[in-house]
């Protein structure tokens, strides 16, 4: 019996480990917050304020947005994705583009792109990339507001 708990006791220890060194040498990982000064936005409002938070989720991340748009209205959505290119369903207000799911495809160890669907239709494309330095994140999206005006924005993240 005890051997059976010691056991256990080590496989737990070993599996948070892992997923603690998985969160130390994923550059995604962490908080980050929106630097306004350096980022650019053509055809929307600049947010406010905006942190995204991001997190090991057992094979992937998970990730957490919240802030305060241009307008004034909260910000406040997340989505698990393991990076395979396959639609995951985004939650919370403020969502870009109104989108439902976004699917996120791992380009390389510092980057990656995706896909903002609406009801099945594509609204809108993203790309992320952590800086080597591993200190900033640039988000770049582009797609089409409500009303069809064109919308590209670069938004510039410092981990805090």
């Amino acid at each position: 019996m005890r051997r059976s708990v010691y056991l256990m006791m080590v496989l737990v220890a070993v599996a948070i480990a892992a997923g603690s060194t998985m969160a130390q040498t994923n550059p995604f990982v962490g908080t980050w917050k929106l630097d306004t000064a350096k980022s650019k936005y053509e055809g929307a409002v600049a947010p406010k304020s905006l942190t995204r938070t991001v997190t090991a989720d057992g094979s992937g991340l998970k990730y957490s947005f919240e802030g305060v748009a241009g307008d004034g209205s909260k910000l406040s959505y997340s989505f698990s994705s393991n990076l395979d290119g396959k639609d995951v369903p985004v939650t919370g207000v403020g969502i870009p583009a109104g989108a439902d799911t976004i699917a996120l495809k791992k380009v390389n160890e510092h980057k990656t792109e995706g896909i903002l669907k609406k009801g099945g239709k594509e609204v809108g494309k993203a790309s992320a990339e952590v800086a080597k330095d591993g200190k900033t994140t640039t988000v770049k999206t582009s797609g089409k507001s409500a009303d069809g005006k064109e919308i590209k924005t670069e938004s510039v993240y410092e981990k805090q």
